[in-house]
C-alpha cells in the first residue's frame, strides 16, 4: 500500500462526511445536560465525603485494637509460666538441653536389634511431653502450684530415668551380640 497524502485521503471520502449545521439551540441544550450531569456529581460526592475519613478511621482503630491485643494476650507459655515461676524456665532449660543429649545419643546408637526399643522409647518420650504441656496449661490457670511444680519436675525426671534405662538396655544387647560373635567358631 502506498501512502497517500493526507489530503488526497479527505478528497476521496470527502462526500461522505456530514456536513449539515446540527438544530438550533443544539449547543445550549448540549451544555444544560453537561451542568446538570456535573451537579449530580458533585451532590453524590458531597454526600458521601464524610465516608472515606470515617472508613480511614475505622480501619486505624481495627489494626490498633489487634496490634494492642496480640501484644499483650499473645505472650507464649514460657513467658507466662516464667513469671509464675522463674525457677521453672531455669529447670526446664537445663533438663530439655539434657534430654535433647540423650536422644541424641540414643539415635546415634540405632541398629536393627534396637530399632523396636528406641521408636518405642521416642513414642513414650512425647507421651510425657505433652503431660508436661499439660502440667504448664494447668500452672498457668493457677492449680496448686507447688504440687504442680513438682509434678513438672518428676516428669522430666522420669524421662531422664527412661532414658538411662534404654540406654542400658542397648549396652547389654550389644555386649551380647559381640559376645555371641565371639562364640561363633569358623
Amino acid at each position: 500500500m502506498k501512502e497517500e497524502k493526507l489530503e488526497d485521503i479527505f478528497k476521496k471520502i470527502g462526500p461522505m462526511f456530514d456536513i449539515e449545521e446540527p438544530e438550533a439551540g443544539h449547543r445550549e441544550r448540549f451544555l444544560e445536560k453537561l451542568a446538570a450531569s456535573s451537579s449530580d456529581k458533585n451532590l453524590r460526592k458531597k454526600s458521601f465525603s464524610w465516608w472515606k475519613p470515617l472508613s480511614i478511621a475505622a480501619s486505624v482503630v481495627v489494626l490498633l485494637g489487634l496490634f494492642i491485643g496480640n501484644r499483650f494476650l499473645d505472650t507464649s507459655m514460657e513467658d507466662r509460666v516464667s513469671k509464675i515461676s522463674p525457677e521453672v524456665s531455669n529447670t526446664e532449660f537445663y533438663f530439655a538441653n539434657l534430654i535433647e543429649q540423650q536422644v541424641k545419643e540414643l539415635e546415634s546408637k540405632s541398629s536393627p536389634e534396637t530399632q523396636n526399643i528406641i521408636d518405642d522409647t521416642l513414642f513414650q518420650l512425647n507421651k510425657l511431653d505433652s503431660d508436661y504441656k499439660k502440667l504448664k496449661e494447668d500452672l498457668l490457670r493457677g492449680g496448686n502450684s507447688k504440687f504442680i511444680l513438682s509434678a513438672m519436675i518428676q516428669n522430666f525426671q522420669t524421662r531422664i530415668d527412661l532414658m538411662e534405662d534404654v540406654l542400658n538396655q542397648i549396652e547389654t544387647i550389644k555386649t551380647l551380640k559381640e559376645q555371641d560373635n565371639e562364640n561363633l567358631t569358623i
